[in-house]
């Protein structure tokens, strides 16, 4: 999914000085992002769990729970950006924030021009860094997998142990039903249904024949199968 530019993305501030608080969120705001605000590192947590934001500002020196243990916390429980605020000149600190898993600092007193140059960038990487991953997602959910059994659907093709089975169109459009309804009992008419359609004119025998042939291919002992079980009464469950 791309970018949606009419969806507002969210900025948490995260900062115990009223003035520099209310200058960062007017800014913030102007420039078209939802700004939520917290004046100290309880509120920032719960801020965060509650609204998921996209980027958090983060001052170093807060009461309660510093920069550096809201940083710890939420790097434990998300990925969102961090934006690191600290009035310390000092690179020890600099360098702690950004190993506890802040993405960027800034130090102050710093320009209000920078720093909304250090959002919109910090959050451009963001978004194409997920936009990237997006193809990545889908090309994973091409694949059904049940132990050594493994299906990809873009290829269209079924591996047993990494191997290649050679299976007949229908016996694959078969097994891709079956892991994909992993659990599940099917009847015989159900299954001609689902894989072969309702123009197909024959009988339930087909199913049974099929199911013989998938087994011989992905069964240890076609004989005992464990994978493709037979429902006394009701049809075949595939486990996996």
């Amino acid at each position: 999914m791309l970018y949606d530019d009419k969806v507002k993305e969210k900025v948490l501030i995260v900062e115990d000085d009223p003035a520099i608080r209310d200058a960062l969120s007017y800014n913030l705001g102007r420039e078209g992002y939802e700004v939520r605000v917290a004046g100290d590192g309880t509120a920032a947590l719960e801020a965060a769990r509650a609204s998921a934001p996209d980027l958090v500002v983060l001052d170093l020196m807060l009461p309660e729970l510093d920069g550096y243990d809201v940083t710890r916390t939420l790097r434990k429980e998300s990925n969102v950006p961090i934006l690191m605020l600290t009035a310390r000149d000092d690179e020890i600190d600099r360098v702690l924030g950004l190993e506890l898993g802040a993405d960027d600092y800034l130090t102050k007193p710093f320009s209000m021009r920078e720093l909304l140059a250090r959002v919109k960038a910090m959050l451009r990487r963001e978004r194409l860094a997920k936009e990237a991953a997006e193809p990545q997602a889908a090309a994973a959910h091409k694949q059904l997998v049940s132990g050594n059994l493994e299906i990809n659907l873009t290829r269209h093709e079924a591996y047993l142990d990494g191997k290649v089975i050679d299976l007949k169109p229908k016996e694959y459009d078969l097994l891709v039903f079956f892991l994909q309804n992993s659990g599940q009992v099917f009847s015989r008419e159900q299954l001609l249904e689902q894989v072969w359609g309702w123009e197909f004119s024959g009988g339930s025998r087909t199913v049974d024949v099929h199911v013989r042939w998938l087994r011989s291919r992905i069964e240890q002992d076609s004989e005992q199968p464990t994978r493709i079980i037979t429902v006394r009464g009701v049809g075949y469950r595939f486990e996996g």
